[in-house]
């Protein structure tokens, strides 16, 4: 079944539908790669194999992906009887109470989910490091991170242990180890899937849930599966415009107007290799009738940083915190990663005001930001500031614990924003340097409109067929 592997969700599904092979073979068969590839790529931390055997053999809802086997990042999408640890040692083998929404929905669309995948501590990073878990290793070249934090979910699917798996994105972590492992990174608009029963939202609204895919075709029909509210929810997403998002993805866009930069927001420099897989894609995309200019996207960077900082760092407070009440005692500097203790730490000197300050600083870039789409249809931009960044890039010196996230501010200024304005936003993997490494590239859409980014990158797939290409290490 080697070429089973490599078919995507909804070819693997068609299969089932065809009795041309029964859930429990595919969920054999994913077993199999998970066990002879995870050695080498530790993308996979907590083994469910009996349970989905169990769930494979037995009544599957019929849903359009009846059969299909999928994981579960380690942070979010919460599955009840199962472990969580969010990459935490403090965390000790808690097991969560409580199924996701967002995972129910899985569920009932048919997909057996046989583990979960690993994930930096408190996903902070844009790299899957975790002092807990060890590092997860790209498929590309093992010496190179996954990205973060969905670091795990993307190997695991770049490698094709499955065809899809969760991530979720609160400053990137769909879109960066999309563009390290040469995947489909959707990060839909804000509250387009729910984060109930445990959430409203998360870091003032900066995380969206989705998943990471070899095909276009799959991020869309999974976002079918899974869009839409719940009573409760403490805002939602604008309706779609057509029928479905796979039907979107299906049909060729009308001709575009696209918006090029490659200039960091920061002031960061950007690696000549992200430059050209940008400008690359402006080429394909006027090649293909679109009309394509230099974008002209006024926001000071420096602000932005600040803000999404202070931001961040307040949500990460929140989180020990919630860990806190979870395992029924209080945090120390020793439970902690020293980067997450330093982000605790100050989260906690940030005060109410402040944080407010910060939200509502955000609110007015993004307001900037929603003026410039007004004339365009879609901003490309690279995906990352640089290639896929060797292991231990984003290490922090003794004394120095906030070091690794400054480095991280240069590694990827181009997707926070995004979170911050909450819209969706696609890295395509457009581009392989020389060096055989994956550069992905950024595709922004306007608030509520991930058709018009589904239907370009559908159209950009059949012009570059990125499924073909393999990682030396793979099913």
């Amino acid at each position: 079944m080697s070429d089973v592997a490599w078919m995507d969700a909804t070819g693997q599904a068609k299969l089932v539908q065809r009795n041309e092979v029964s859930p429990a073979e595919l969920v054999d068969e994913a077993i199999a790669r998970i066990e002879k590839l995870n050695p080498q790529l530790n993308a996979v931390i907590h083994e469910l194999f009996d349970r989905a055997r169990a769930e494979a053999a037995g009544d599957l809802p019929e849903g359009p992906f009846h059969g299909v086997p999928f994981l579960l990042k380690d942070l979010g999408a919460e599955l009840a009887g199962t472990p969580l640890s969010e990459g935490l040692a403090f965390a000790g083998d808690y097991t969560s109470t409580v199924t996701q929404e967002l995972t129910r929905r899985y569920v009932q669309a048919g997909f057996v989910v046989c583990g979960k995948t690993n994930t930096p501590e408190l996903g902070i990073l844009p790299t899957t490091e975790p002092r807990r878990f060890g590092a997860s290793r790209n498929p590309w070249n093992t010496e190179h991170s996954t990205g973060g934090s969905s670091g795990g979910s993307a190997a695991a699917v770049a490698s094709g242990m499955v065809p899809a798996a969760h991530g979720g994105d609160g400053g990137g972590s769909i879109r960066i180890p999309a563009s390290c492992c040469g995947l489909v990174g959707l990060k839909p608009t804000r509250g387009r899937n729910s984060l109930a029963p445990q959430y409203g939202d998360l870091l003032g609204g900066l995380v969206c849930e989705h998943v990471v895919t070899r095909s276009v075709r799959d991020s869309a029909a999974i976002l079918d599966a899974t869009a839409g509210p719940v009573p409760g929810d403490p805002y939602w997403a604008p309706p779609r415009h057509g029928t479905s998002f796979a039907g979107a993805a299906a049909l060729a866009p009308p001709r575009l107007r696209i918006a090029v930069m490659t200039e960091s927001p920061s002031g960061s420099e950007v690696h000549p290799d992200c430059v050209a897989a940008t400008r690359q894609a402006a080429a394909l995309c006027e090649s293909l009738g679109h009309h394509v200019e230099e974008a002209a996207l006024a926001v000071d960077g420096d602000a932005f940083v600040g803000h999404f900082i202070n931001a961040w760092a307040a949500g990460n407070a929140w989180a020990v915190y919630d860990w806190e009440t979870r395992v029924g005692r209080t945090a120390s500097e020793a439970d902690l990663e020293p980067l997450s203790w330093a982000l605790v730490e100050l989260g906690r000197s940030i005060n109410g005001g402040q944080y407010l300050v910060a939200v509502q600083g955000l609110q007015k870039i993004t307001r900037q930001i929603a003026d410039y789409f007004e004339g365009i249809d879609v901003l490309l931009t690279p995906t990352l500031g640089e290639p896929p960044a060797p292991l231990g890039t984003f290490d922090s010196p003794p004394g120095e614990p906030l070091a690794g996230l400054f480095r991280a501010a240069a590694y990827v200024p181009f997707t926070p924003p995004f979170n911050a304005t909450g819209q969706p936003a696609i890295s395509l993997p457009l581009h392989w340097n020389e060096a055989g490494l994956p550069i992905g590239v950024q595709f922004v859409g306007r608030f509520g409109d991930e058709e018009t980014l589904l239907s370009l990158a559908g159209q950009l797939e059949q012009a570059t067929p990125w499924a073909e290409r393999r990682p030396p290490v793979s099913a």
